[in-house]
């Protein structure tokens, strides 16, 4: 027996294939519910059990100073290029491109959704990350993770995407985001 969620997606998918025309906006509006409220249990994740400091630990017992949308971005293909909204190079797992009227730039943020990740190289990430960019399409509530170079860095962070992330004020930093070989929490 299939769920609700399984059913929609399944005349979702029909309704596309048949219509080239537009599609109503009641059936796209439930496509993105369905999406949005996928349980994280049913999303695969690459991320490990990792001892925490105390920092750390505090961080994730306190309440969220925002609730954001996540989106994901890459450098080349039409993605990031050259330097984010501060003028310094983008990290890749680090840099997050925000709208500045909800989180202020040069905030230092811990997403708890990020700690333990496996990444590409094989690092566990720490959580934190630099609010260091901006973009036309991040308005509100949503922010961009940048992901590194190409579509294949995606990879690691995709369970993330069209989630809603839970964000904790970790501080201001000055200067560029640290790289990964020298950051300092």
């Amino acid at each position: 027996m299939i769920g609700a969620s399984a059913a929609l997606a399944m005349f979702w998918a029909a309704l596309s294939s048949m219509t080239s025309g537009p599609v109503p906006y009641n059936v796209a509006v439930a496509a993105d519910q369905v999406r949005a409220e996928t349980p994280a249990e049913t999303i695969s994740s690459e991320a490990v059990e990792t001892a925490l400091n105390a920092e750390q630990t505090e961080l994730m017992a306190s309440d969220p100073d925002w609730r954001a949308s996540a989106r994901l971005y890459h450098a080349g293909g039409g993605g990031a290029t050259g330097n984010d909204s501060l003028g310094c190079r983008p990290i890749a797992m680090r840099t997050v491109a925000v709208d500045p009227r909800v989180i202020p730039r040069r905030t230092k943020l811990f997403i708890r959704e990020t700690v333990g990740m496996r990444l590409a190289d094989g690092t566990i990430h720490d959580g934190y990350w630099y609010a260091s960019d901006t973009g036309g399409a991040i308005k509100g509530q949503k922010v961009d993770l940048f992901t590194g170079n190409g579509r294949g860095s995606m990879t690691q962070a995709q369970r993330l995407n069209m989630r809603t992330l839970t964000i904790v004020d970790a501080g201001d930093f000055d200067g560029c985001p640290p790289a990964w070989t020298n950051a300092s929490n």
